[in-house]
C-alpha cells in the first residue's frame, strides 16, 4: 500500500524523492505517532510535501489510496477519529435542529455506545451467529444513523464507499488547501509567496549584524573575542510595474488589488503606473487625476536602469487597431502604434513579463491576446499561482 502511495503521489506530478519515502517509512519504523489515520496523515505530508501548491494533489491521492481507513474497527473503537473530537466538530458545523435530535438520542455519548453495539452486531451478523448487519447495523432507506447508507448528523460510516449527505469528517477530504492549487486565482498570501521566488540577495550599506561564522572562526584563531560585523542581507531586485485600469479590467479589480499589495510588499525597490488597454506616449500615478498630470513615457523608460524587471498587468482585451495603429486609442489620439512603444520595452528593458487575470483557456478566442503575446516574445502568463511562478522565473534568468 506505501508503494502505491509513494508511485500515485509521482503519477500526480507531486515532486516525491526515495530519499523522503524512506525518511517516511524509517519515521513509521520508529513509531514516532499513534496507530492513528490522521497521525500519518500529517506525518506523511509533512514528510512528502514541499510546496504548498502541491498539497490539494497530495489529499485527493491520500484520499483515493487510503480510502476506507477512517472507518471503525470490528469492536466498533474508533481507529482515527476520538469521540471528542468530533464532538467539537459537530459544534461548529451541525444546525441547531440536527444538535436536538442527537440530544433526543441521548447525547452524543450514548450515540457513540450505540454505534459500537451495531458493529459489534454486525460483526456478528456477518460470522452467522446474530442478525444480518442489513438488518442490525443500517436500514436501506437511510433512517438509521449506522450502517452503510445510513444517515444521521453525526452518523458514522460503516461499509459504505462514500457519504451520501456530505457530512463525514475527514481531513483530507476537507481539502482545506484547495486554493493553493496549481491553475486556482491568487490571493495575497499566495502572491507573496510565488513573488519571493524573484529574489537577488546582496550585501550593502553599513556592517550592522554579527557574522556569527566569521566570529567564531576569528575566536578560534586568535584565542580571544573577535566580533566580525557584516552588511544586513536585502532583496537587490527592483521592479517597473505598469497596471491596465479600467474598461475590461473592471472586473479584476480585486485580484489586481492583491497583487498590487503584495508586489509593495515584497518588492522594497518598485515603482508602479497605470495605463489603459495599451501603453502609449503617456502613464500616470493616480487614477483620479490620469487627464491632468501624465507622465511621460519616454522618459519613464529612460529614468531607470536595464536591469529592471518590468511587469505588465492587463487581460489585452480590445480591439487589434488599438495596438497597432497610430490613433488607436479609444481615449486620445496617439500619434504612434501601441505596438511602437511595447517594442521600445523591450529594446531597453531585456527582462519583461505579461501577467493576464483572463483565463488562459479563453486567449485564442481573442484576438488582441494573441497581438500582445506576440509583442511580448511570448512571455505572456496567466494570473495563477502556476503562471505567477512561471513569470518569475523568467524574470530570474
Amino acid at each position: 500500500m506505501f508503494m502505491r502511495f509513494f508511485s500515485e503521489l509521482r503519477e500526480a506530478k507531486i515532486p516525491v524523492t526515495l530519499k523522503e519515502y524512506l525518511v517516511l517509512m524509517e519515521a513509521m519504523d520508529k513509531e514516532i505517532i499513534d496507530r492513528s489515520v490522521d497521525d500519518f496523515y500529517y506525518l506523511s505530508r509533512s514528510a512528502l510535501v514541499k510546496d504548498e501548491k502541491n498539497l490539494d494533489k497530495f489529499d485527493k491521492v491520500f484520499g483515493h489510496v487510503f480510502k476506507g481507513l477512517d472507518k471503525i474497527d470490528l469492536d466498533g473503537i474508533p481507529m482515527d477519529i476520538p469521540a471528542e473530537w468530533l464532538k467539537k466538530m459537530s459544534e461548529q458545523f451541525l444546525t441547531e435542529e440536527e444538535k436536538k435530535q442527537i440530544e433526543e438520542m441521548g447525547g452524543f455519548e450514548k450515540l457513540m455506545e450505540a454505534l459500537a453495539q451495531r458493529a459489534k452486531e454486525q460483526r456478528e451478523g456477518k460470522n452467522g451467529e446474530g442478525e444480518g448487519e442489513g438488518q442490525r447495523g443500517g436500514r436501506p432507506d437511510g433512517s438509521n444513523p449506522f450502517g452503510a447508507n445510513g444517515y444521521h448528523p453525526e452518523g458514522v460510516r460503516i461499509g459504505q464507499d462514500k457519504g451520501r449527505h456530505g457530512r463525514a469528517i475527514k481531513v483530507w477530504d476537507k481539502r482545506e488547501y484547495k486554493n493553493l492549487d496549481d491553475q486556482v486565482e491568487l490571493g495575497t498570501r499566495n502572491i507573496k509567496m510565488a513573488l519571493r521566488r524573484l529574489r537577488k540577495w546582496v550585501r550593502e550599506g553599513h556592517p550592522d549584524e554579527i557574522d556569527m561564522g566569521a566570529t567564531i572562526k576569528g575566536t578560534a584563531e586568535k584565542g580571544y573575542l573577535d566580533i566580525n560585523m557584516r552588511p544586513e542581507r536585502r532583496n537587490k531586485i527592483s521592479v517597473l510595474l505598469f497596471l491596465d485600469i479600467g474598461g475590461s479590467m473592471d472586473s479584476h479589480i480585486k485580484l489586481c488589488e492583491e497583487l498590487f499589495s503584495a508586489a509593495r510588499s515584497e518588492f522594497k525597490n518598485m515603482e508602479f503606473y497605470y495605463f489603459h488597454n495599451c501603453l502609449y506616449e503617456s502613464v500616470w500615478k493616480d487614477n483620479r487625476r490620469r487627464h491632468a498630470e501624465k507622465l511621460n513615457t519616454w522618459d519613464i523608460l529612460h529614468k531607470f536602469p536595464h536591469d529592471y524587471k518590468v511587469i505588465f498587468v492587463g487581460d489585452a482585451t480590445m480591439s487589434p487597431y488599438e495596438i497597432t495603429y497610430p490613433g488607436g486609442s479609444v481615449e486620445h489620439w496617439n500619434e504612434e502604434a501601441g505596438a511602437i512603444w511595447m517594442d521600445r520595452v523591450s529594446q531597453i528593458f531585456e527582462h519583461a513579463v505579461w501577467l493576464n487575470p483572463t483565463a488562459e483557456r479563453h486567449w485564442d478566442y481573442t484576438p488582441s491576446i494573441g497581438v500582445m503575446r506576440q509583442l511580448m516574445g511570448d512571455r505572456m502568463f496567466p494570473l495563477t499561482i502556476d503562471g505567477l511562478d512561471k513569470a518569475m522565473k523568467e524574470l530570474s534568468r
